[in-house]
């Protein structure tokens, strides 16, 4: 049997990993800038985070939610006091995609209606209702237009204000910052205005931090910035450095019934080790404040570059817009100086480290990069 081929693939295998570091089957070093679509938060093979995992599976790996789990109370707990959002209740599946899909569900049974907003460029996944609330016809095959999601400009009030007014909308979903669009920021007054709107119309804020979020621009989520909250928060990526888990963070004015949300593996105990991990280190090695040190130190280092026509993001979520004549530099990155680093389409790179990355790396990488665009 064949893989089902759906991606385009570098001919590089790594094997091996250690904080910052990916080793090749062929004993090639390379740095990560990318953390495999930023889902590596707290560094490869983080000693703490293996303890987690080998002495969690060695005593018992899996069993259904059918019985009471600890552990899931203990993440749901260190989560909350973490974000700030511990007065909110936590549901707990397997993947981003299915954390928006369980949001924009949730959002529906709450109101009572099934449209939802969502903006131009933005990406939540891609199972059925996520699909369709992503701004990217290519990715929905016919079974996923239902006609519910409407698309509007990112950073446009007045847009939203006309469709939301009509009271017919269950949730506006926006991501904390655009990921995939390739790094796209919703202004903090835009989101102040979002929150007030939604606040008038009885529709519900679904903040998808799922790229953005576990403090990866320096804030616990991305939207805090704006010193709002939402009425649903979905995470995953980051959230368990690599473990399958997504998280679904609910507003206590959203009451639960029985059976309107469920999953098999969802908070499973292996899950839930790796995630409550993740946060002890976050935690004890402030990577929240060293994601904002960081990112400061890449934002002050790239100003003026002649590579670099729009530097974009914040903290360790960043967006390189590249000027013309450097298409293609993503590849030098790779194959001359050993960084791996992301993209969005041609012409923007895109850098997801471990919140874990030294100042002394990040200067690396800028010394390779000064030295390929000379």
């Amino acid at each position: 049997m064949n893989l089902f081929e759906v991606y385009k693939l570098w001919d590089i295998e790594p094997v091996k990993g250690l904080g910052t570091t990916l080793w090749d089957k062929d004993g090639n070093e390379y740095t990560d800038l990318y953390g495999g679509h930023a889902v590596i938060s707290v560094g490869h093979c983080h000693p703490h985070y293996v303890q987690a995992l080998t002495a969690q599976a060695a005593t018992l790996g899996f069993y259904s939610n059918a019985v009471k789990n600890s552990l899931q109370v203990e993440l749901a707990s260190k989560l909350g006091k973490a974000s700030g959002y511990d007065d909110y209740a936590l549901f707990l599946c397997n993947s981003g995609a299915e954390a928006n899909e369980n949001a924009l569900k949730l959002a529906s049974f709450a109101t009572g209606r099934a449209k939802i907003l969502a903006f131009s460029k933005a990406f939540h996944g891609r199972t059925s209702g996520a699909v369709e609330a992503t701004d990217n016809p290519k990715i929905r095959a016919p079974f996923n237009e239902s006609g519910h999601v409407t698309f509007v400009p990112l950073n446009d009030l007045e847009a939203v204000d006309k469709d939301l007014s009509d009271g017919s909308y269950a949730a506006v979903i926006v991501e904390g910052i655009q990921g995939v669009a390739g790094i796209y920021e919703p202004g903090d007054a835009f989101l102040r205005g979002l929150r007030d709107l939604c606040d008038k119309t009885g529709t519900l804020l679904i903040a998808d931090e799922i790229q953005s979020g576990y403090g990866r621009t320096g804030l616990f989520y991305a939207h805090q910035h704006a010193g709002i909250r939402a009425d649903i928060v979905t995470s995953a990526k980051g959230m368990a450095n690599g473990f399958p888990i997504g998280g679904v963070l609910i507003s206590p004015s959203i009451k639960p019934q029985y059976g309107m949300l469920g999953t098999t593996f969802g908070g499973n105990h292996l899950a839930c080790a790796a995630a409550i991990a993740v946060l002890e280190i976050m935690e004890a090695e402030k990577l929240v404040e060293n994601a904002a040190r960081v990112g400061a130190y890449f934002e002050e280092a790239f100003a003026g570059d002649k590579a670099v026509k729009e530097y974009r993001g914040r903290g360790l979520m960043i967006g390189l817009e590249l000027n013309e004549p450097y298409i293609g530099l993503r590849d030098r990155l790779l194959f001359e100086k050993h960084f791996f680093t992301g993209a969005a389409g041609a012409g923007v790179i895109r850098l997801l480290p471990s919140l874990t990355l030294s100042l002394e790396t990040a200067e690396k990488f800028v010394k390779a990069w000064k030295e390929l665009t000379a």
